[in-house]
Order: structure tokens, then C-alpha cells, then sequence
């Protein structure tokens, strides 16, 4: 290890196990930490300027918060105009969370030439010690963090990013939807993103039933309303279902079993099967989607809560047929294309 990589370890000793439990409640419940960067990318004099080339986007392939900016990004046509950097989905073993950038050569990220992601969240704030997230955004400029919010983070590129998208770009973000995709989009992180993450991570069997209680009811719900419309808003894709797909393609390759969701295989709902395929079959969707990278995180990899050294199997399948089969989505549909484009 090079004296740079010695001083780097050292300086970020705050991020240790202790922050894994200060997102556990006192009832052994679940609860995200916040994100602190977040200063809103627009035109106004204390927002992130809105300029090609200046930011790159830090994520992996595993996680569905960054793969959801990494399917916005393709499909607005935005990948010359904010650059992408890759973690490995394995969690390097520290004595803290992080992502490692073991894929790039050297084992360093050639833009930043940062070895964790930790590297870059320290040197933006010295006194972070949350655990260092991905998807980030980073100014080039200053090499530093300037945004990690994953919530908003698909909405500033739908909007404030709409200068640089293709020609015939999809309308993801429609204005005049926006109250009803915000409010789905909430009910889908609380019960469905973030809530197979509260029963694989809870620490009380209460707090478990209740998250799966609530995962299972809100799937439901979703299942039955695309029994007579082909996406969550009808005709055309939107910002929902970005963030509805990036946990259903996960959930029968990791959360199922490793999360304990093991009520319902998603292929087994009689609407959500064809739905998920019909997004995995649509260019931006299954192309940015790594099975391997998925299953090798969920069930090998270091999580939040795990630090024993067992002996851990990598399940053999599911069997990835079922994404290319036949699903007809599109007799629910009035529409030929999947996507509104933007006028």
C-alpha cells in the first residue's frame, strides 16, 4: 500500500462499525440515513450549474438507487455529457462501509483517481461519517461531492438536464403528471424500494412482519392496478416506473432469499411478470442490468449488518429466460410507443 493509500485509511477511520447501527431504531427497525448533499442542480445563483463534461456519476451495478440515474441517463441520451465512473459490487473488506473501485485499472477510478468512495466523500467534508452512497454526483472541477441525492436525483436530469437530451427524448417527467408521479414515487420508496431493505435488515421479528406486512400489500396493490394499463401511468413509461423496476428486477435474484420477501416470486404476480419484462425489454432498461453483479452483492458480498466471515454459496440461478419471453403488455396499450416524447 502506497503512503497516499496509508494516509487515506487513516484519515477515514470515522467511518467505522459504528455506523452501521445508527441506522437501526431502538424497536430493531430499519431506517435509511439521510442524504447530505443536496444542493439542487438549476439556473439560480445557489443551485449547480447545468454544464456538459463538468460532473461525473459514481455508481454500481448492484445498487438500484444508482441504476435507476444509469437508465434515466441512457434513455435521455446524456451519457456524453455526464461521465460515468463504476464501483465493484463487491464490498471491500474494511473495518467500514464502502465501494471499491477494484474494476478500473489499478484498482483506482481514472477521472478521480480515488481507490473507495469513501476517498471521495472525505475530501469533500473531512467530518462525513455516514456511509459514502452511491449514486454521486461529482464536481470535476472542485473533485469533490456536490449531490447524492438519490430521490431527486432522476428528476434534475429529466428537468434541469433537458438542454443536453437527445433529439426526441422521452418526457419521463411529464409537468402535468408530476403531483401524481411524485406521490406514487413516495409510496414506491417507502414500501417497495426501501422496504425490502427494512425486512432484510431488521433486527426484530415485529419490525420484519410489519415491512413485509406492507412490501407485500403495496405489491399487490401495483399488480392490480397494470391488470388494465400497461405502465403505472398508462400508456407511457415514466419516472415511476424507472424507480418500480430497478427493485422488481432485483427481487427474485437477491431479495427473495436474501432479504426474506420470500412470500411471492415477482414472475409468479399474473401482471407484475409481464410489466418487468416489458421494461427489461426496452433499450435502457435489461442493457444496464447485470444479473451477475446483482446476485454476486446480495449474496457474497459484505452488507450493512453482516461482518462474520462464513461460508457463503452463490445461488445458481434464477433461470434468465424468463426476461426475453413473450409478456403482451402492449394489447393494454392505445399507444404503439412506450415512451411520450417531449414536444
Amino acid at each position: 500500500m502506497s503512503r497516499k493509500d496509508q494516509s487515506c485509511e487513516l484519515d477515514l477511520e470515522s467511518l467505522d462499525k459504528s455506523t452501521k447501527t445508527a441506522e437501526i431504531n431502538k424497536d430493531g427497525a430499519f431506517k435509511r440515513q439521510s442524504n447530505k448533499f443536496t444542493t439542487p442542480f438549476g439556473s439560480e445563483p445557489d443551485e449547480l450549474p447545468v454544464e456538459a463534461g463538468r460532473y461525473r456519476l459514481l455508481w454500481t451495478a448492484a445498487c438500484p438507487w444508482a441504476h435507476r440515474t444509469v437508465i434515466v441517463r441512457k434513455l435521455l441520451g446524456l451519457e456524453d455529457v455526464i461521465s460515468l465512473g463504476a464501483a465493484s459490487p463487491f464490498r471491500p473488506k474494511l473495518n467500514r462501509v464502502d465501494w471499491e473501485f477494484s474494476l478500473d485499472e489499478k484498482s483506482r477510478d481514472p477521472i478521480l483517481d480515488i481507490r473507495y468512495m469513501s476517498e471521495i466523500y472525505h475530501q469533500t467534508d473531512p467530518e462525513y461519517t455516514g456511509r459514502p452512497t452511491v449514486p454521486v454526483m461529482v464536481d470535476l472541477q472542485s473533485k469533490k461531492v456536490v449531490n447524492n441525492d438519490y430521490f431527486k436525483l432522476t428528476n434534475y436530469f429529466e428537468t434541469e438536464w433537458s438542454p443536453f437530451h437527445k433529439e426526441k427524448a422521452p418526457d419521463l417527467y411529464p409537468e402535468c403528471w408530476r403531483e401524481e408521479i411524485d406521490e406514487l414515487n413516495d409510496l414506491i420508496f417507502q414500501d417497495i424500494n426501501n422496504g425490502v431493505y427494512k425486512c432484510g435488515f431488521a433486527l426484530s421479528q415485529d419490525a420484519y412482519e410489519q415491512a413485509y406486512d406492507q412490501l407485500f400489500a403495496r405489491l399487490d396493490e401495483l399488480d392490480e392496478r397494470l391488470s388494465n394499463q400497461r405502465f403505472l401511468h398508462g400508456d407511457f413509461i415514466t419516472d415511476s416506473d424507472v424507480r418500480f423496476y430497478t427493485t422488481l428486477v432485483r427481487f427474485d435474484a437477491a431479495y427473495y432469499t436474501a432479504f426474506n420477501t420470500n412470500r411471492t416470486l415477482i414472475r409468479e404476480f399474473p401482471n407484475l411478470s409481464g410489466y418487468v419484462r416489458d421494461l427489461f425489454q426496452t433499450p435502457g432498461f435489461g442493457d444496464t442490468t447485470d444479473f451477475n453483479a446483482i446476485k454476486n452483492h446480495y449474496h457474497l458480498s459484505i452488507t450493512i449488518f453482516t461482518e462474520k466471515e462464513d461460508v457463503k454459496i452463490l445461488p445458481k440461478g434464477p433461470d434468465l429466460s424468463f426476461w426475453k419471453s413473450q409478456h403482451n403488455r402492449e394489447l393494454l396499450s392505445k399507444q404503439k410507443e412506450k415512451f411520450m416524447i417531449k414536444k
